[in-house]
């Protein structure tokens, strides 16, 4: 365990590392810190912190940066994740407000992330198994056609064609209500069960406007994707390229790769999840961290976050990607 001046003296290492990209020395350290140390028992503090893997050399003569375990225990002793400014919230308010669907928040959402954290955002849409019905709404058209349109508690609406045939404007009412009351509530698998049987309840005159309507919801109900993955901000990596180990490109590779985002993302808890560097089971991030949280509503959950070098700013970056995880939880939850 660090004592507090060593504790002190590897904050002020992150800290100035992060701001400055430079390795940093014992003489920095005093100045901008004030710890009221000579630099040589802050050189002394420096050299059991390297000993121990806390930071490291680059080379002979230079300053120490840290290591992933330096990053880990300097996150790890966050007293508490920094509140965000009121512009900070403000922005993120009027950024997001305003959005018409579940695409519209995700897309926002990840152009947001990607421009306040100066890294990559990655977001999985979420969880559509788990949204529920909201409203059914059929609408004659002309030339016997109609539209049939499926409202989800997510936001999501989903629209399909439907040949009506002669239904008149009362069979229209009647089918809609009748759905409305048979669905409203249920998530798809219930739904699909629900509608197995419903047009066996119609009036005769109504059934074959029913299948046609019922084709369309159980469409609907199938075509949704709880596996997708939006990214944001690739041109963002190219600031740090010089900082991977090797090359960015196997980054860049796993960005492509959604089942490795998915699993990174399933990973993240209600409030914020860090893995740093060599914590990340996949190859290809052991230069990266990744800082994501959960975000939803009721039975609706998914993750999102960022993915940088392992010289970033955490507490800036935790906290804005707890702040709008939080946000669109609300946005859901209001839906």
């Amino acid at each position: 365990m660090l004592d507090d001046r060593k504790l002190a003296v590897l904050r002020a290492i992150v800290t100035d590392y992060v701001r400055s990209r430079e390795p940093v020395g014992s003489r920095a350290i005093v100045e901008r810190h004030h710890l009221d140390v000579s630099p040589a028992t802050v050189r002394n503090d420096m050299a059991a912190l390297e000993e121990e893997g806390y930071i490291t050399q680059p080379h002979t003569s230079a300053g120490r940066i840290p290591t992933d375990k330096g990053y880990r225990f300097f996150v790890d002793r966050l007293a508490s994740v920094k509140p965000l400014t009121n512009a900070e919230k403000r922005a993120i308010t009027a950024f997001l407000t305003g959005a018409v669907d579940i695409d519209d928040i995700v897309t926002r959402t990840v152009r947001l992330l990607a421009q306040v954290t100066s890294q990559v955002a990655i977001m999985q849409y979420p969880a559509m198994t788990s949204a529920v019905i909201r409203r059914v709404d059929i609408i004659p058209l002309h030339d016997a056609r109609g539209l049939l349109i499926v409202v989800n508690s997510l936001g999501k609406v989903a629209q399909r064609a439907v040949n009506c045939g002669a239904a008149t404007e009362a069979t229209f009412l009647m089918l809609r209500d009748r759905l409305n009351d048979a669905l409203g509530g249920l998530g798809p698998r219930r739904a699909a069960e629900v509608l197995a049987d419903f047009t066996t309840s119609l009036p005769l005159e109504c059934r074959a406007l029913g299948v046609e309507v019922v084709t369309g919801v159980l469409d609907v109900l199938a075509s949704d994707h709880p596996t997708r993955i939006a990214v944001a901000g690739i041109n963002n990596l190219t600031q740090f390229s010089d900082e991977f180990e090797t090359s960015i490109r196997p980054v860049l590779d796993t960005l492509e790769e959604q089942v490795v985002l998915l699993k990174l993302l399933g990973e993240a808890s209600g409030d914020v999840t860090v893995r740093i560097g060599q914590e990340n089971e996949h190859a290809n991030l052991s230069t990266a961290s990744i800082v994501a949280s959960g975000y939803g509503a009721d039975d609706v959950w998914a993750g999102l976050g960022v993915v940088g070098p392992t010289r970033m700013d955490y507490p800036s970056t935790m906290a804005s990607v707890r702040a709008v995880a939080r946000y669109v939880s609300r946005i859901l939850a209001e839906g």
